[in-house]
């Protein structure tokens, strides 16, 4: 918009009930942000006075008084001047915002859980226990409100749903109790904190912009999450059903994180790459009974049919290029030509694939076999990149673990002849397919908790990613993050 001539006041309100304001020329023109910021100040005033309950003569002259704080006046060429205007929500339609407001900080991803505290421990339901107490009161006294619309709320933003968000937000203690009762419609830096620090506690990526996925997770009501903790707090007491072994490893699906647990505290954590929801990674007790370095990797059925098949069928060189070779009838059987196959039509249950060992290989260097009735196992990747990303539902059903090779030497640490972690290291510099039979397996579990507590009472939440906590987690599970990295293309993905 040109900058365009307007007057300013300069006079005493005369007559009753009428601004009788004699406008003066201005000697230079103002533009819009002078309009902008004009107007912002004077709502203040507005709002400081309704709220202070002054009366100057009449709602009348309590505008004027605003008015003769600072709007300018706009000449009759411009009299729409306030379409432009981008606040209280309102969207920009002019097409010619290019740039943010604020730049969004980068979201450094350091999501594993703090201390020592298995998930699967009496001292985890005492947590729990604590914060179910905490969210019965939040409860009892109403709960937090839902904030309006759908729109992305960013720092800098003029918003009339700021009010509604810091409430919220002081709800569950992301954000102080003002010591104020004047509350301004700007998403300032110290609200921008506590959206961040909202995100950190539900596993959100950390914009500090209230985007989809975090005006979905504000949204879910206070009754719902805590019936969210007492679900979860069933999850880890059956858990707890059964004696707890001295060592074991436990990947929790939603949390994206492995614990290996040493004599009932957590001696070291992983992030980890869990199924994707049309392949959810299955809860199951399982045991750990061998380390295969260097493996082939044999395409399920499954992944065969419905991933591998069909690309084929676009990408005739696709096998060529990952070294993935077709036998017949069994994973031993003979080697055939893949030329002579119509993928179209080819049945897995009779076609298979393996997959050369080396750094295309699907699996990384190294499986951690636990058979099971789902075939699924934990293994390397070569897709490392995907655990910078805050959500990690990628996989076929497997699970993906960061540093592997370090839960591998925790693995193996008590077999004759591996008590040194440096044999792992040994073993992959020599580049040689070795298969090592656990003399003392151990147990792993696959859980699914979505919500649990700290030793410091802070509650953490995550998102219901296979939709198995009922149907009001449902949106936060689908609201799409357009800002986020996409997701992984190209490759397997077991």
């Amino acid at each position: 918009m040109n900058d365009c001539c307007v007057a300013e006041t300069n006079g005493q309100l005369a007559g009753k009930g009428a601004f009788g304001a004699r406008l003066i020329a201005r000697e230079r023109p103002v533009g819009m942000h002078d309009v902008t910021s004009a107007l912002r100040r004077s709502l203040k005033i507005l709002r400081r006075a309704i709220i202070s309950r002054i009366r100057v003569g009449g709602s009348v002259a309590l505008l004027a008084a605003a008015l003769s704080a600072g709007i300018p006046a706009v000449s009759a060429a411009a009299e729409t001047w306030w379409d432009g205007i981008q606040g209280f929500g309102t969207p920009d339609f002019s097409g010619k915002r290019t740039t943010e407001r604020t730049p969004i900080k980068p979201d450094v991803v350091n999501d594993l859980r703090p201390g020592t505290v298995p998930f699967r421990s009496e001292e985890m339901v005492t947590f729990l226990d604590k914060a179910i107490v905490q969210y019965q009161a939040i409860v009892n006294k109403g709960g937090w409100p839902t904030i309006p619309g759908n729109r992305m709320m960013r720092p800098g933003d003029d918003d009339d749903r700021l009010p509604v968000l810091r409430r919220r937000l002081r709800a569950t203690g992301e954000l102080k109790a003002s010591a104020s009762g004047f509350e301004d419609f700007n998403f300032d830096s110290t609200t921008e904190e506590a959206v961040r620090r909202f995100q950190e506690r539900h596993g959100l990526r950390v914009s500090g912009r209230v985007d989809q996925p975090t005006l979905a997770a504000l949204n879910v009501s206070a009754e719902e999450r805590l019936k969210q903790l007492e679900l979860n707090r069933q999850r880890i007491m059956a858990l707890l059903q059964q004696p707890i072994e001295e060592r074991y490893v436990l990947v929790n699906a939603p949390a994206f994180q492995l614990e290996a647990v040493d004599r009932y505290e957590v001696a070291q954590r992983h992030r980890v790459v869990v199924g994707r929801a049309q392949r959810e990674t299955p809860e199951l007790r399982a045991t750990i009974k061998a380390l295969n370095f260097f493996p082939h990797w044999r395409v399920p059925d499954s992944v065969a049919q419905l991933d591998v098949f069909p690309r084929l069928v676009k990408e005739p060189d696709y096998l060529e290029k990952e070294k993935i070779r077709v036998v017949m009838n069994d994973f031993n059987g003979p080697e055939i030509d893949a030329t002579s196959i119509d993928w179209s039509t080819a049945d897995a249950s009779k076609v298979k694939l393996r997959q050369e060992p080396g750094p295309q290989n699907a699996l990384g260097l190294v499986r951690i076999d636990m058979q099971n009735e789902h075939g699924v196992y934990m293994h390397d990747t070569p897709l490392k990149t995907l655990f910078d990303q805050r959500a990690r539902a990628f996989s076929a059903g497997c699970v993906r673990v960061q540093d592997v090779f370090k839960l591998v030497s925790w693995i193996a640490r008590y077999e004759p002849g591996w008590e040194n972690p440096d044999q792992v290291d040994a073993v992959i510099e020599a580049g040689l397919p070795l298969d090592l039979q656990l003399t003392r397996p151990i147990p792993v579990y696959f859980t699914y908790i979505t919500a649990w507590a700290e030793q410091n009472g802070q509650v953490q939440f995550r998102t219901d990613i296979y939709n198995r906590d009922g149907q009001p987690f449902a949106a936060a599970a689908q609201a799409v993050d357009p800002d986020a990295p996409p997701p992984p293309s190209g490759g397997l993905a077991p």
